[in-house]
């Protein structure tokens, strides 16, 4: 016989007492929130707050996190979700390389008449570059306007911003050529970013280094070729010239391969925020702005939506900030032992090994 929801969750409790713990997450930018954004639909992050779960034992000697494995795929998930959005990194793949069994998964969602969007916080690529990288793993099925990465997000975030087309104003750049390709389509002019990867500045005596005065905007994105120069240009710019600071993402670890993990865009952040003071615009997950153009261009129902990634601080939050189900998979960055941890204090709906698991007979 199976359980209902409330029964697990009663019988995986008992008898440990519950406590709930709020942590708000403030949007820290000393510029408007983009929660104006994509028509102004999203909530105010100002008083948005995270609701998480943390489960103490009668003797304060045991702790463990209230989170249900996936054991009924289809009656607490496929019957009431319309919407997958999946992160990529860890989820469909590891590096270059296809989890296996995806293709089938993805199939069976589309017949079962589920849409999908596949949302990424890696910026090194733009929406066509990411399609290329689903046709060469043979997802030739997944179309451009499922994919968002936030390299997009970012280019979207400034042309809502009415940040200017006309040359008087630039945007640098430290990241790779994902965020430069989603800029060109708009028509904002940028410099930085490769083209500045083997610039060395002059440190010697009476050294300096002179930036354009005409950067009213700086984006960090993931950049494996990350340097002095670019660190000392993003700063002058924020610093001196006023720039806004933006941030695609401040991912921890990232799947370069599939391994090990890497360092990731968080890093990168790190340096600017750490040589300027200042908090970024953060415009990847889990900001709500991709999830507010979702919601604005289809008319989902994010009561209807399920996130799934492999990350707590991103996927999930993405997913409890913004009011959707979600969904946390092993076969990326988080482990079962880091998820039902007593440090841990955010907690998807449910965890699974694997997407594959929606279909598991």
């Amino acid at each position: 016989m199976n359980l209902t929801i409330a029964a697990r969750r009663l019988l995986l409790t008992s008898p440990l007492l519950v406590s709930i713990n709020v942590a708000a997450f403030r949007n820290r930018s000393r510029r408007r929130p983009p929660s104006a954004v994509f028509g102004g639909r999203g909530v105010d992050r100002a008083m948005m707050a995270t609701h998480t779960r943390a489960f103490t034992s009668s003797t304060a000697s045991h702790h463990m996190a209230n989170v249900l494995k996936l054991s009924d795929p289809q009656s607490e998930l496929l019957d009431e979700v319309d919407v997958f959005i999946f992160d990529c990194d860890g989820v469909i793949w590891r590096g270059d390389s296809l989890i296996n069994g995806i293709p089938e998964t993805l199939d069976k969602l589309r017949k079962a008449g589920k849409k999908m969007f596949f949302v990424t916080n890696n910026s090194t690529k733009s929406r066509a570059g990411y399609k290329k990288k689903f046709d060469g793993l043979g997802l030739t099925d997944v179309p451009a306007e499922e994919i968002f990465s936030s390299s997009f997000a970012a280019a979207a975030y400034l042309e809502q911003s009415k940040f200017p087309t006309d040359g008087s104003k630039k945007v640098y750049i430290i990241g790779e050529v994902g965020i430069g390709e989603e800029l060109d389509l708009i028509g904002i002019p940028h410099i930085g970013g490769p083209a500045d990867s083997d610039k060395i500045a002059n440190m010697g005596s009476g050294g300096r280094l002179e930036v354009d005065p005409d950067v009213g905007a700086v984006i960090v994105g993931f950049d494996r070729d990350v340097n002095y120069y670019k660190i000392q240009y993003a700063q002058l710019c924020i610093n001196e010239g006023d720039a806004e600071f933006i941030a695609t993402n401040l991912d921890a670890v990232t799947h370069l391969t599939d391994a090990q993990e890497w360092a990731g865009n968080g890093s990168m952040v790190g340096a600017i925020r750490g040589c300027t003071g200042q908090e970024p615009t953060v415009v990847g997950k889990p900001s709500p702005l991709m999830i507010e153009y979702l919601e604005s261009k289809y008319g989902v129902n994010r009561k209807r939506i399920c996130m799934v990634g492999d990350r707590l601080d991103t996927d999930v939050r993405f997913g409890t900030d913004n009011g959707l189900k979600s969904l946390l998979v092993l076969s990326g960055v988080t482990s079962e032992e880091k998820l039902l941890s007593p440090e841990n204090t955010i907690t998807p709906d449910f965890y699974a090994d694997d997407i594959n698991v929606l279909f598991a007979s």
